[in-house]
C-alpha cells in the first residue's frame, strides 16, 4: 500500500501544469516496480530525497498506477481503475513545484508515468506531503469517482550544518541481523535529541545513547521479529526498519 501512495502522490505532485522534463523508466534491467501490478520508487520508507536552503533540487520519481482496482481494495477486485486525477498537493516546501510527464496529470490505468520534482527551498524543516487524488473506477460499465487522501511522505530540508548530515542519511547493517546492529552517520551536526529502538506496536523496546558517528547496538534479550530505529534529530525524525532473526 505504500507504494500505491507515492505512486500517486507522483501522480498528484505533477499537477502543475508544466511538463516534467522526465522519462518514465520502461527500459531494461526491470525498474524497481516491473515486480508489481501498482507501485512506484522511491517508496515511503525511501521517501523522498533532502534538500538544503539555497540549493536547486531535482527528484526524478517513477510510477506504475493500478489496472484493477481490486490491487486497490479486494472488494472492488475485477472493477477497472479509468484514470486518476489529481486534485491538490499539500505541505510542500516554499520553493518547491511538481510537473509530471503529462501535461493533463490524468493517469490511465494500467499505465507507466514518472514525475519531477524542482525548484529551491528557502526554508528548513520538515514537511509532511498529502496527496488529494480522484480515481474513476468503471463499476458496471460506469465511472464512479473515489476521492482519497494519501500520506506518509516528507521532504527534509536542511541548512548550514546540517546539510551534510541530511545529505549522508543514517544507515544500518546488517538487515536481517542476528546479535547486533550497527548505525552509521550519526553526524554531531544533526543535534540528535533522542534515539530508541520500538516495536511494531511502537512500543519502546530499547533507549540508545548516540556516543559516536558509528556505533554497535546489541539486541540481546529482543525477541525475533520486526523494529524500528527512530531518531530525532534537528533536522526531523529518521526511521530504519529492520528485521531481528
Amino acid at each position: 500500500m505504500k507504494k500505491l501512495l507515492l505512486v500517486i502522490s507522483l501522480v498528484s505532485v505533477a499537477a502543475a501544469s508544466a511538463t516534467a522534463q522526465c522519462t518514465p523508466d520502461v527500459t531494461l534491467p526491470a525498474p524497481n516496480y516491473a515486480d508489481s501490478t501498482f507501485g512506484a520508487w522511491p517508496d515511503t520508507v525511501e521517501n523522498f530525497g533532502p534538500a538544503a536552503v539555497g540549493v536547486a533540487y531535482v527528484q526524478d520519481l517513477q510510477f506504475k498506477v493500478p489496472l484493477d482496482a481490486g490491487d486497490v481494495d479486494p472488494i472492488l477486485a475485477g472493477n477497472t481503475i479509468q484514470d486518476f486525477t489529481v486534485d491538490a498537493v499539500n505541505g510542500l516546501p516554499a520553493g518547491l513545484s511538481y510537473a509530471c510527464n503529462i501535461p493533463s496529470c490524468t493517469f490511465a490505468g494500467g499505465s507507466v508515468g514518472c514525475a519531477q520534482i524542482t525548484g529551491t527551498c528557502t526554508t528548513p524543516g520538515t514537511y509532511p506531503i498529502t496527496i488529494d487524488v480522484t480515481g474513476n473506477i468503471l463499476i458496471f460499465g460506469f465511472p464512479a469517482p473515489a476521492p482519497y487522501t494519501f500520506s506518509g511522505y516528507k521532504i527534509v530540508v536542511g541548512t548550514a550544518g546540517l546539510v551534510e548530515a541530511i545529505i549522508n542519511p543514517i544507515t544500518l547493517h546488517p538487515n536481517p541481523a542476528n546479535d547486533k546492529i550497527t548505525l552509521s552517520g550519526l553526524n554531531s551536526q544533526m543535534k540528535i535529541t533522542s534515539a530508541v529502538i520500538t516495536n511494531m506496536e511502537g512500543k519502546v523496546v530499547k533507549t540508545l545513547d548516540i556516543t559516536a558517528a558509528t556505533m554497535d547496538v546489541n539486541l540481546n534479550g529482543m525477541d525475533n521479529g520486526v523494529y524500528f530505529v527512530v531518531v530525532n534529530h534537528a533536522g526531523g525524525t529518521e526511521t530504519l526498519k529492520f528485521i531481528k532473526e
